[in-house]
């Protein structure tokens, strides 16, 4: 998933950078509210985390520009523990949660996943699909509690299929919102992903789970022998 983060602080910025990196998300960061802005505008992403006080252009300001162009992406506003009154504003103007500084880096991961799962309609931190069971917190996924042995990338896959399970994902989301456009990508690297996911899930017993649609993407739905089973 993608991560906007705009953060005056370098140690803040670099930190929590890395803590959501090591989550498998791919993590845009910058210290300048008009490049926050920027980024925010010509780029999509599945959240963003923003300061309020930011060079540039404050973290209100870029909430608001935001909102009045539509952009309907989640975002997280960090504010200072006495600044009341900018919680208040900034729930006023769009906002969809606020952390007080300082916080525990586990409570902005936790938070961030529930805004990311409520985007996707999804009140659940447990994905379930037939016997397929994605757990979003402890980026662990099971079928028929056998557990699959999967790196970060096919998990951040399973967990984006899962999310929109029933319909198509394209290979251009699946490159937005799990490499960042990444320059270095071997051309096959999705398709490769996608074998590596049905092996796992073939070992654990699972059928046909991930369907390609040619030239389209891909559609993740219960598997074979469920539907074997409800017949």
């Amino acid at each position: 998933m993608q991560v906007l983060y705009v953060e005056d602080s370098k140690t803040l910025r670099e930190g929590v950078s890395l803590a959501l990196r090591k989550e498998g998300y791919a993590v845009t960061a910058t210290g300048d509210g008009l490049e926050g802005l920027e980024y925010a505008q010509f780029d999509s992403f599945d959240l963003i985390i923003l300061d309020i006080m930011l060079p540039g252009m404050n973290g209100i300001e870029i909430l608001r520009t935001l909102r009045a162009e539509g952009n309907k992406t989640p975002i997280l506003i960090l504010t200072a523990r006495l600044a009341v009154e900018e919680r208040i504003e900034g729930l006023d103007v769009g906002c969809d949660d606020y952390l007080v500084k300082p916080f525990d880096i586990r409570e902005l991961l936790a938070r961030a996943r529930a805004l990311i799962r409520r985007q996707f309609d999804s009140q659940d931190s447990t994905l379930n699909v037939g016997r397929l069971r994605v757990e979003t917190a402890t980026r662990r996924a099971y079928y028929d509690d056998k557990q699959l042995a999967l790196r970060s990338r096919e998990f951040d896959i399973l967990e984006l299929l899962t999310l929109n399970a029933g319909k198509l994902v394209s290979r251009l989301d699946i490159l937005e919102h799990i490499y960042d456009h990444a320059k270095d990508l071997k051309s096959n690297a999705i398709d490769a992903a996608i074998c590596i996911l049905r092996k796992h899930l073939s070992e654990a017993g699972a059928e046909s789970m991930i369907t390609t649609v040619p030239r389209r993407g891909y559609l993740l739905e219960s598997d074979a022998n469920e539907h074997a089973k409800k017949s």
